[in-house]
C-alpha cells in the first residue's frame, strides 16, 4: 500500500476528495488558493476552476451540478459552464467561520461542518441538510470540524475535533440526528491531528493525519489495523474511487511548511493514490 502521486498539484490545502462514479473522475479542492480541480484518472488530465471564496469541497449531485462548501455557504457548481451559484447561506453572524468538510447520506441528505478560519476559536458547528432544510446539531462546538462519515448502516455519524485529536462517533437518532456522543479515537500526542474521515465496506474508519505523515485505519470499535506512510507530512483526506472502490486517493497540503520542509518533501500538495484489499462505499448523489 505505498501511496504514489498521480497529479502534481502543489495544493496549499488540498481537500476534499470526491469520487464521481457517474462521471469516472476525482473531485477535490485547494481551500487556500480557491481551485476546484476535476482528476480523470484513464486520461490523467486535471482540469482546474476558479471558486469565488475559499472552498472546502464539491460533491456530486442528482441533478448533474456539485454541491459546494464554500466560506460564505453552500453553492451549486455546474461543470458544463464552470459557474458557482449561490443555494443556501451559512452562520452569516460568523463572517470568520468557512466551510470545511461534508458527506452524503444514502437518501441524499448533506452532511457538513464549518471551522473557525483562523483556526482559534471553538466555532465550528456539524448541520445536516435534507431538501434544502438545514438543521445545525446539538453537539458541542470546535474550533475545526472534520467529517461527517456515515457507517455502513447509516446508524452512526463520526465527526473529528481535530485540533482536540479526537474522533466522535454519534448514534443518528429516529429523526436522524445525533445522539449518545462518544470518543471514538484519540490520536496521540506527536502523531498528528485527524483530518477527513471516510468509512470503508467493512465499517472501518480511515482518517488522515495533518502533520503525521500517514493515514490510518480503525475497526469500529476503534482498533488501530494499518497504517499507511506518506512521502509528504500534511495528509489531509482519503476518497475511494475506481470501479472496484478499491483504489484509495488522497490530497495533500503544504501549508505551514517551511523552505526546508517543502525542499525535503517536493511532492507534498499533490494528489496520491494506493490500492486496497478492503472496498470503499459508493458515494451516494446530494439532492
Amino acid at each position: 500500500m505505498l501511496p504514489e502521486p498521480v497529479a502534481a498539484v502543489g495544493a496549499l490545502l488540498g481537500e476534499g476528495p470526491a469520487w464521481d462514479a457517474v462521471r469516472g473522475c476525482l473531485w477535490f479542492v485547494d481551500i487556500k488558493q480557491r481551485h476546484l480541480y476535476r482528476f480523470d484518472p484513464l486520461s490523467g488530465a486535471l482540469q482546474r476552476w476558479a471558486a469565488p471564496e475559499q472552498i472546502g469541497w464539491a460533491l456530486p449531485a442528482r441533478d448533474g451540478t456539485l454541491v459546494c462548501g464554500l466560506r460564505g455557504g453552500l453553492y451549486r457548481f455546474s461543470p458544463d459552464n464552470g459557474r458557482f451559484e449561490p443555494w443556501l447561506a451559512v452562520e452569516a453572524h460568523l463572517p470568520g467561520n468557512r466551510l470545511n468538510d461534508a458527506t452524503v447520506d444514502a437518501d441524499g441528505t448533506l452532511w457538513f461542518g464549518s471551522m473557525d478560519d483562523e483556526e482559534c476559536s471553538d466555532s465550528g458547528f456539524i448541520y445536516r441538510c435534507a431538501q434544502g432544510e438545514m438543521i445545525q446539531c446539538a453537539l458541542p462546538p470546535v474550533c475545526i470540524t472534520n467529517g461527517p462519515a456515515l457507517s455502513p448502516d447509516g446508524a452512526t455519524l463520526y465527526h473529528t475535533d481535530t485540533l482536540g485529536r479526537r474522533i466522535f462517533a454519534s448514534r443518528l437518532d429516529a429523526t436522524r440526528m445525533p445522539r449518545d456522543t462518544r470518543v471514538f479515537v484519540t490520536i496521540e500526542e506527536g502523531a498528528g491531528y485527524p483530518d477527513g474521515p471516510v468509512v470503508d465496506s467493512e465499517g472501518c474508519l480511515w482518517t488522515g493525519l495533518f502533520g503525521g505523515w500517514s493515514a490510518r485505519r480503525y475497526s469500529p470499535q476503534g482498533k488501530l489495523l494499518e497504517t499507511v506512510r506518506f512521502p509528504a507530512a500534511n495528509v489531509t483526506k482519503l476518497a475511494f474511487g475506481g470501479k472496484d472502490l478499491r483504489t484509495v486517493y488522497a490530497t495533500t497540503a503544504r501549508k505551514g511548511l517551511s523552505a526546508a520542509e517543502l525542499a525535503s518533501q517536493p511532492r507534498a500538495g499533490d494528489l496520491f493514490a494506493f490500492r486496497v484489499a478492503v472496498a470503499g462505499l459508493p458515494l451516494p448523489l446530494a439532492h
